[in-house]
């Protein structure tokens, strides 16, 4: 089975508030919409937050937004009528971005954008399984279809487990968890999530005054691998460099170092500078020929105001890149280093 990674380590936003889409007003800026009409593609459409921002810039403006999530897509609908034919919306992955582009007739796109990792519609589902919050059976699916987190937890070998959880995870006690696990499958099925958040509480302590669940890591983990997200955001981002029109803006939004890293890597190799290395990345690469500029001078993170109106903008950065008529090189084998787990760790596969 293979695994890899988008949206992960998002704060829940409560079932009774609004989706506020995070940085708006800086992804807007990056973006360029408000100069003249514009096609822009959404890969990670989920409430239509940007979207909608992006539709209301200027009337002549396009959108083709993409979901893997078939509920995303039924519920976008509606925009979809409103907005008379500005609207194409297309159940697909973002790393197949530039294919979909190539269907709808979005090829030389204006903007890219990507908010990624996990939705807060999702997460606020029991029934999808993303949250220990909720106790529901334990999912994680983005698309529904595929295998899911429980057939990974009862199936997969304790070193995968292990490997899956401490690499996507970063939880320092992995080995100990998939013991746990292994254990536990051993007396039946784990099917739930407040199955699975008692099995890992059992072992991981919660960090005092942190306020994080000692299963969070966990599941996140368990999320990243499910649905590939890593992989797929790096597909994206080679995706988006293959539609742009020179002088096109990517503006990438993540929440987590494990995203952030694939995304300051892409950035810096593509606008010329050296890719340093680093314990995930040994070997640095070499520069590739130019195909970005900077259009951020680093990450940029929400203002006070912004993290006290939607916490979930708190660990949130934006970086932002401009395409140049340099053709776009061939794919950075460092970004799919960063989105697997070390080869000589899966060997030991599934029970």
């Amino acid at each position: 089975m293979g695994f890899s990674l988008g949206r992960v380590g998002v704060p829940v936003v409560t079932e009774a508030a609004p989706h506020i889409p995070v940085l708006l007003a800086e992804v807007l800026t990056a973006l360029g919409v408000s100069s003249g009409p514009v096609s822009v593609i959404d890969g990670t459409f989920g409430a239509g937050g940007y979207t909608r921002a992006i539709l209301a810039a200027d009337p002549r403006t396009r959108v083709l937004a993409i979901d893997r999530d078939p509920t995303a897509i039924a519920a976008g609908q509606a925009l979809v009528e409103a907005e008379g034919g500005r609207l194409t919306l297309v159940q697909g992955r973002f790393g197949d971005l530039d294919a979909i582009a190539r269907d709808h007739g979005f090829t030389q796109a204006d903007g890219v954008v990507l908010d990624i990792g996990v939705s807060s519609m999702q997460l606020d589902q029991a029934e999808r399984g993303f949250s220990f919050r909720f106790d529901g059976p334990l999912d994680m699916r983005m698309e529904r279809a595929g295998e899911s987190a429980a057939d990974l937890v009862n199936e997969a070998s304790e070193a995968a487990l292990a490997d899956v959880i401490y690499h996507y995870g970063e939880e320092r006690r992995a080995r100990a968890v998939a013991r746990a696990l292994i254990e536990a499958r051993r007396r039946g099925r784990i099917e739930t999530t407040a199955a699975l958040a008692d099995i890992v509480a059992g072992v991981v302590r919660a960090e005092p005054g942190s306020g994080i669940h000692p299963a969070t890591r966990t599941f996140q983990a368990l999320r990243i691998a499910v649905n590939d997200e890593l992989g797929e955001l790096q597909r994206a981002l080679h995706a988006a460099e293959h539609t742009l029109r020179p002088g096109g803006r990517l503006a990438v939004v993540t929440f987590h170092s494990l995203e952030d890293r694939i995304v300051k890597q892409f950035f810096s190799a593509r606008s010329g500078r050296a890719v340093a290395a680093s314990r995930h990345l040994p070997m640095a690469a070499q520069p590739t020929p130019r195909s970005f500029t900077l259009a951020t001078k680093g990450p940029v993170a929400a203002g006070e105001a912004e993290c006290r109106a939607n916490p979930r903008s708190r660990s949130a950065k934006l970086r932002a890149g401009e395409r140049t008529d340099a053709p776009a090189p061939p794919p950075l084998t460092v970004l799919e280093t960063l989105a697997s787990l070390p080869e000589t760790q899966t060997r030991g596969g599934r029970r």
